[in-house]
């Protein structure tokens, strides 16, 4: 059996979204400046103490979750660690079942239990810390959480289950927080919430997002700002024009739409239907030129046809999305759809998914070819074996166009701007060659 140390080192693991990494860097940085050793997960095993940050979206993050905590569960009863704490979406929605299944976990706290989690090692919630975080991205970006919860009815979505409803943080806490990242050297903000659209609504009776765009425009330090996650329904056009005016604000907007089929999309409660979908995506393309605009699809909802499906693949091949990412339908209890009969069966949902995502590859190859031959600025994210591997401002980290630019070319510090020219191009990558540093 493992002997007690001295003074307790935390593994924070972090399962889930974006949302649930700036949750975990919170956390860290709180624990930290209570004194207590902390790390991310951590390869080593010279840890007695776990906290897992889990996810309870859908049925595969889930099931992720659970096995992470049997995992470190069958380590704490073998002694290889002292004490398990488990966090996050999955905890705040089945703490019941799990405290039940799973006893060997010594605690579980919801989503907003955070003071309550520090409690257990002796250490205050101090709200003087605003971007204070450990980071566990790469330190040159960091995602800024601008609210928390969700006021959609979606029927497939069980966000406002564990995130509760949406409440927007003050511009001037934000503010704050972002001349906090810059001082540890970010360069980019990537804004994130359940809807970044509704920001402000509670705080200011008005949506507000342009507003706060405006000041964090004026943060020392940061060079892009990125939009994550705005909804399709009563879109804010003015946010357009902060965009367009803003060097600042990275010409990307990401806009899960979910379906494009009007039935699908009532049952779905989009509060939006195709056409003026179309309509809003030809006018952010029309007032912002150049934009990058990734979404993300649903397919296999409850009763959603062939006919259904030939009308999202139709939408997908004329709006030419530069990225887009598909998600199968999972049956989750107390969400508006979990009372409809869930009558597509998985084969038919993933082949549904497989089918969408060969359709975007070719649009995503054609669109990238067309890159070939120009000139973009990228930030530099690592080094990676005879790479250097960075991202102009249409790509975000983990999930788009990664540039490759060869390490034999020069010495580049990963952090840096660099001036690229793309040489070759597939679905996903752009290789390029070096024009010039901005540092």
């Amino acid at each position: 059996m493992k002997t007690k140390v001295k003074q307790d080192k935390v593994n924070v693991i972090t399962l889930g979204c974006s949302k649930n990494t700036v949750d975990s860097e919170v956390l860290m940085g709180q624990l930290n400046a209570g004194g207590i050793d902390v790390v991310h997960e951590s390869k080593m095993e010279d840890f007695n103490v776990v906290i897992i940050n889990t996810c309870g979206f859908i049925d595969k993050a889930k099931e992720e979750s659970i096995n992470t905590i049997l995992q470190f569960a069958e380590a704490k009863t073998n002694g290889l660690i002292e004490k398990l704490y488990v966090t996050g979406c999955l905890s705040q929605r089945y703490k019941d079942n799990l405290e039940a299944e799973i006893p060997e976990v010594d605690a579980y706290f919801g989503t907003l239990e955070l003071p309550a989690l520090l409690n257990k090692f002796k250490v205050d919630y101090k709200h003087e810390l605003l971007g204070d975080r450990i980071l566990t991205t790469d330190n040159h970006y960091a995602y800024l959480k601008i609210s928390e919860g969700c006021n959609r009815k979606c029927t497939f979505c069980a966000i406002p289950l564990m995130r509760g409803l949406h409440v927007s943080r003050p511009i001037d806490e934000l503010v704050k927080e972002a001349k906090n990242l810059a001082k540890q050297g970010v360069k980019e903000l990537i804004l994130i919430a359940q809807e970044l659209t509704f920001y402000g609504l509670d705080l200011y009776k008005k949506r507000s997002l342009n507003l706060l765009l405006d000041q964090l425009c004026k943060v020392e330090g940061i060079e892009w700002i990125r939009l994550h996650y705005a909804y399709p329904s009563q879109f804010p056009i003015e946010i357009l024009d902060v965009i367009n005016s803003q060097p600042k604000i990275c010409k990307y907007l990401d806009i899960p739409l979910q379906h494009a089929n009007n039935n699908v999309l009532k049952r779905m409660k989009r509060n939006i239907t195709n056409e003026e979908t179309k309509e809003l995506i030809n006018q952010i393309r029309e007032k912002v030129p150049g934009i990058s605009i990734r979404t993300t699809m649903l397919v296999g909802f409850p009763g959603e046809t062939e006919e259904d499906f030939e009308d999202l693949k139709s939408f997908i091949v004329e709006m030419k999305f530069d990225r887009l990412g598909v998600f199968t339908y999972s049956h989750e209890e107390n969400t508006g759809a979990h009372g409809f009969e869930d009558d597509v069966n998985s084969v038919i949902k993933e082949s549904r998914a497989e089918e969408l995502m060969e359709i975007q590859s070719s649009i995503s190859f054609d669109l990238n070819q067309q890159k070939v031959g120009k000139q973009f600025k990228v930030l530099v994210d690592r080094k990676e074996g005879p790479y250097y591997i960075g991202r102009t401002e249409f790509d975000s980290p983990e999930v788009d166009n990664e540039v490759m630019i060869s390490t034999q070319a020069t010495y580049i510090r990963v952090g840096d701007f660099v001036d690229v020219k793309i040489i070759s191009a597939t679905e996903f990558d752009l290789e390029a060659e070096l024009i010039s540093t901005h540092n």
